[in-house]
């Protein structure tokens, strides 16, 4: 059967061409728009057949057919009890196309599997591609493997991934892409710190503002895979699906498998352009937060586990003082949790240290005019619990060998149905019984040989913690909740379907943050983003740094502090309220504006910022990271802003003594500069000499406009 076009997908910006020869659909194109389509555009596609392999050119299905001669990863993997159906084939049975949608049915009737692809383009230029599985047979099916493909051009020749570990997550890694195949797992039973569920792949040497790039990215909290293949007859794929074990996934007569969704874009002009398709996408969700992100202080690294009413009413009302708008309790506050070794599982307030409850914190915290906030962890249980003598086997392990602990604790199986409703019983009673506006849901461990009912339980774990939160989330529509892992280890589309913030790292050392949360930006938004004020000595670092730099560094996030103001001299505690008092005023710019990374030729220097949708207003950071080959920056050339407006550039003060030495600095650190979009951008302005491990920040405004920060329009400003 000929070639033929099922669907042009396309805003404009971004190009979908899937087409079919009757069998499988393949994803013939994705990148640049292609106007209008026709058969002669489906005669350019057509490949040559050398000799010395298959008589035929395989297509590379949505989902790669082994059975039609692909060599590289099959789509689908499993096989009856006996061995059959293991190389199914499909049938195209109908599609339907519209309003850049289009979906496809298929059919393999001699393996009695159908399969249903739903391909969306979203206004932001995001691309969502889901699949299902459903085994019409008599018999079990076995689902080994599930995996998207989506082709991308050879031009595509570097690969950028992301990745890390505890408390300097997210970081970027590239590799060149050129007759290799490189495969992106994870099997730690969440996203996980070492490698987030994204690849993007790009023209050599691609960058912010430069070289076309494809991303995509699995809403997924569990296991998964990105096979990067660039070996199979000289065609590039990204195939990408969730990670199953062995005899995990098992289909009855009739029952079907969804597949996690996948996320894709496009971008000629660089990473920030798709950066901004995946925020604007996020940001057009219908749960996505709309109020302004409320400046929270948590309790954590102030006081630890030495929970005292008295001593948390005065950090209390130290944090009011300083303009703090929520207030969290963390770990510590229920049944004999003294230290971590104990009490996980009994959620129910430890009167030992609470005579009185929470209500008397509680109140006294909202008559500060506060919100109040606090700290669970429910999948985890410890031994020394309650819950564990009672129920040791509604643990996420095979009981037959000995449990391999993680920080004192183990994982319940949170996919069983009593386990899950204990849970709800004992949540919705804490957040029925207590004016809680805000619960920080914590993930702390790795899940080792997850067991569930005798088999491999990640991918039943994770929709049972779907579920949970989902029923928390309509019982208690006006509570939010933030996802945390030992800081960003399970953050993806998938848990941000069900919460409203994620704890980036455990680490707050302002100068591990900079790329930390410049890799945390690829995917998400910065209202999702939870970056603290920590103490002046960092508690995973023992590094010092002065309250500017880390307030620069907090500060385009959703704010945060972690630092025991009792402690914190009169002096930072009025330096503080000003600093809030500043985010505040930016914060409808910060959380709703374009996200802005700079290209900045010297390694040692990050530069950032976010420029306001009308292009009226945009604030930049730029840090020098570490000492480099000169004390002169080279100079910052703003992009983003309109090139025919005239724009004022003043200095936003937040602490003295930061620059570093210098006989003179630029003269607009005092003045202002006053120039135009197009002369920001293409000759930018040079920094004052900046001592390592510091920060400047820059507002800028349109010289016409009535909004800003209501102070002169030149001079550096403090505390505004």
């Amino acid at each position: 059967m000929p070639l033929q076009l099922l669907a042009h997908l396309t805003d404009g910006i971004t190009s979908l061409l899937i087409t079919s020869s009757g069998g499988m659909p393949c994803l013939a194109h994705w990148g640049a728009p292609l106007g209008d389509s026709d058969g002669r555009l489906l005669a350019a596609l057509e490949r040559p057949v050398p000799v010395g392999g298959l008589d035929v050119d395989p297509p590379v299905g949505l989902l790669a057919e082994p059975s039609v001669g692909w060599f590289g990863n099959p789509g689908l993997e499993g096989h009856r009890s006996d061995g059959r159906d293991f190389a199914p084939q499909f049938v195209l049975q109908s599609s339907e196309v519209g309003d850049r949608r289009a979906e496809f049915v298929m059919a393999d009737q001699a393996a009695a599997l159908s399969l249903t692809i739903v391909i969306v383009l979203h206004p932001s230029g995001v691309a969502t591609f889901s699949a299902a599985i459903t085994n019409d047979g008599e018999s079990d099916y076995a689902l080994d493997a599930c995996r998207l493909s989506l082709p991308v051009p050879a031009q595509a020749q570097e690969l950028l991934t992301v990745g890390g570990r505890w408390a300097n997550e997210f970081g970027q890694t590239r590799t060149p892409w050129i007759g290799n195949c490189l495969t992106v797992e994870n099997r730690r039973g969440k996203t996980s710190h070492e490698r987030l569920g994204v690849v993007f792949a790009g023209t050599p040497a691609f960058a912010e503002h430069r070289g076309e790039v494809w991303g995509c990215h699995i809403g997924w909290s569990g296991n998964f895979e990105i096979v990067c293949d660039s070996v199979t007859d000289g065609r590039r794929s990204l195939q990408i699906g969730e990670l199953l074990a062995s005899g995990e996934i098992t289909l009855p007569p009739g029952e079907r498998y969804d597949m996690p969704t996948v996320y894709a874009a496009y971008s000629v002009n660089g990473l920030n352009a798709m950066s901004n398709s995946f925020h604007a996408f996020m940001r057009s969700r219908p749960q996505h937060p709309s109020t302004p992100r409320p400046v929270l202080l948590n309790i954590w690294e102030a006081v630890y586990f030495n929970h005292d009413f008295d001593t948390l009413c005065r950090l209390a009302d130290a944090a009011a003082s300083c303009g703090v708008e929520r207030f969290v309790v963390d770990d510590g506050w229920f049944h004999g949790r003294r230290s971590d070794r104990a009490g996980l599982g009994d959620w129910w307030v430890d009167t030992d240290v609470w005579t009185n409850g929470l209500t008397p914190l509680i109140d006294h915290v909202r008559g500060l005019g506060m919100q109040f906030g606090i700290w669970v962890e429910p999948e985890m249980v410890n031994p020394d619990s309650d819950l564990f003598r009672t129920h040791p086997d509604w643990t996420l392990v095979d009981q037959r060998y000995p449990a391999v602990l993680g920080r004192n604790q183990l994982v319940l199986d949170v996919g069983r149905d009593e386990v899950a409703e204990y849970l709800f019983a004992q949540l919705d009673s804490l957040l029925r019984d207590h004016d809680i506006a805000y619960v920080k849901w914590d993930m702390n461990r790795d899940l080792v040989a997850a067991t569930s009912a005798g088999r491999a339980g990640v991918h039943r774990q994770t929709l049972g913690v779907y579920r949970l939160f989902d029923r928390l989330r309509a019982s208690h529509p006006g509570v939010e909740f933030e996802t945390c892992a030992s800081g960003g280890g399970r953050v993806d589309f998938g848990i941000f379907e069900r919460t409203d913030r994620a704890w980036t790292s455990d680490s707050i050392d302002a100068l591990d943050r900079q790329q930390i949360q410049r890799g945390f930006s690829l995917l998400f938004p910065p209202e999702l983003m939870g970056s603290h004020i920590g103490a002046p000595v960092t508690h995973t670092t023992r590094r010092s740094h002065a309250l500017a730099f880390r307030a620069i560094a907090a500060m385009f996030g959703s704010l945060g502090i972690e630092w025991n103001l009792l402690t914190a001299s009169d002096q930072d505690r009025t330096d503080l309220a000003e600093i809030i008092a500043m985010h505040k005023r930016l914060r409808t710019l910060l959380h709703h504006g374009t996200v802005v990374r700079l290209d900045h030729p010297d390694p040692h220097v990050m530069v950032h910022g976010v420029v306001a949708q009308d292009r009226s207003e945009a604030v930049f950071a730029c840090t020098r990271l570490h000492s480099g080959p000169s004390l002169h920056t080279a100079p910052i050339c703003p992009v983003g802003l309109d090139p025919a407006l005239t724009y004022d550039v003043v200095s936003l003060d937040i602490g003295a003594g930061r620059w570093g030495p210098a006989r003179h600095q630029p003269s607009w650190l005092a003045d202002g500069l006053h120039l135009t979009g197009a002369q920001l951008s293409s000759v930018g302005f040079n920094a004052p000499v900046l001592f390592p491990e510091t920060s400047m920040l820059v507002h800028i405004t349109a010289a016409s406009s009535s909004r800003g920060l209501g102070q002169p329009r030149s001079g550096r400003r403090r505390g505004s």
